[in-house]
């Protein structure tokens, strides 16, 4: 395992890291602790040392098997959770500081943890990045001693540039994968001109890029890839990284001959990503340890060339650009 910075935290992260959204399981299914305990341990026992988890995955499940994790562990372990998407209606007037105070109050009871590594804002409205006196609550939270950074998780880059002039902002979460490559043309360089760490989430897109998926493969009702492909639950742009499901099928049959020696290209997919020297690490899901497995091959593939680098860019700008690349 190799480790990076994450921005101006003194975090030295592992490149690889672990998202939290599938930990207890596959879309759909009840929230299973087993299954939460031997991924989370087996990612440890790997080398991964940071943790994505959020007050609404699992309804508070996970943060709760992620706090059980660290107390278990005598290793180093980062903590990054997400607060905000709780509010229903998820609008920018329901975002009040004292709000947020007490969903971060309520994460540390989930994990029982004294203080909570990197808090995130959960993809706010737009306008929430335009009100001082939400960031400013969490310089009182540090004071206090119950964070000890702030990042955002954002949706469009848009979000990602404003953050970044608020000086307590120390990450940025955002998707990016071979589908979703708006963010190097600009905040990339932002981001490290302000020494903030990028943590990249949905770097499969949906499980787009691992080319398993066919037109025959079927989604339950309740997993957000049946549900949400138009955005019905919320952004579309967090299910196949809003990439039309057969445009994206045809892309990846293109992709598969960039990499004819890759049976699974899920480990390629982010190995791409990690390319990219802002990016402070990468946080694939995994609902079962088969799928942590593949999602650490990337640490032992080689460098992507310079001509394969340049091939999934043609591809991008052929099939996806058109569809997608302003809507993010």
């Amino acid at each position: 395992m190799q480790y990076r910075k994450l921005g101006k935290t003194d975090f030295s992260v592992s490149e690889i890291s672990l998202g939290t959204w599938q930990v207890g399981g596959k879309w759909g299914d009840p929230f299973s602790h087993e299954n939460a305990d031997q991924i989370l341990n087996a990612a440890v026992d790997s080398g991964i040392n940071f943790i994505d988890t959020a007050d609404v995955y699992g309804d508070g499940e996970s943060e709760k098997a992620v706090g059980r994790l660290v107390r278990s562990r005598s290793e180093q372990i980062y903590v990054a959770t997400k607060c905000g998407r709780q509010l229903q209606p998820h609008t920018n007037e329901a975002y009040q500081p004292e709000v947020l105070r007490k969903f971060v109050e309520q994460s540390l009871r989930n994990m029982q943890l004294d203080t909570i590594d990197l808090i995130q804002l959960h993809c706010p409205p737009t306008e929430v990045y335009y009100r001082p006196e939400i960031f400013e609550v969490f310089d009182r939270l540090k004071e206090e001693g119950k964070i000890r950074h702030l990042g955002v998780s954002v949706e469009k880059v848009e979000e990602g540039l404003k953050a970044l002039t608020f000086p307590n902002v120390c990450s940025i979460q955002l998707i990016f994968n071979m589908f979703r490559q708006r963010p190097q043309e600009l905040l990339f360089a932002e981001a490290k001109r302000h020494n903030v760490g990028l943590i990249v989430r949905v770097p499969l897109a949906s499980g787009l890029l691992t080319g398993k998926f066919s037109r025959d493969t079927t989604f339950s009702a309740d997993d957000h890839r049946q549900f949400n492909r138009e955005g019905a639950a919320f952004d579309k742009g967090e299910t196949f990284s809003g990439v039309d499901y057969e445009v994206g099928l045809e892309a990846v049959e293109a992709l598969k001959k960039v990499f004819p020696d890759q049976p699974n290209l899920a480990p390629v997919a982010l190995r791409w990503v990690l390319m990219f020297d802002e990016v402070s690490c990468v946080i694939p899901g995994a609902s079962k340890p088969s799928q942590l497995e593949s999602n650490l091959r990337a640490a032992e593939l080689p460098t992507i060339t310079e001509e394969q680098m340049q091939q999934v860019r043609a591809i991008y700008d052929e099939r996806i650009r058109p569809l997608v690349h302003y809507t993010w």
